[in-house]
């Protein structure tokens, strides 16, 4: 004999299953994790600092001195 099923719940399921699938793959096309974006934030920030440490005038382009 044969088990009951709920159709109800199969269509639920298949509901959620297509909707992971497809964020899935909106991940994989779009995305980057949190992760990857805050080390290519601190990346670039140190990069920043590194290369405004090797100034040899200021930023505005003025001398301070006479």
């Amino acid at each position: 004999m044969a088990d009951i099923v709920n159709l109800r719940s199969v269509r639920k399921r298949k509901a959620r299953d297509e909707k992971a699938r497809k964020a899935d793959e909106n991940r994989a096309r779009h995305g980057r994790t949190g992760a990857r974006k805050l080390a290519e934030k601190t990346e670039r920030d140190r990069e920043a600092a590194a290369l405004d440490g090797h100034r040899r005038e200021h930023p505005s382009g003025k001398d301070d001195g006479g």
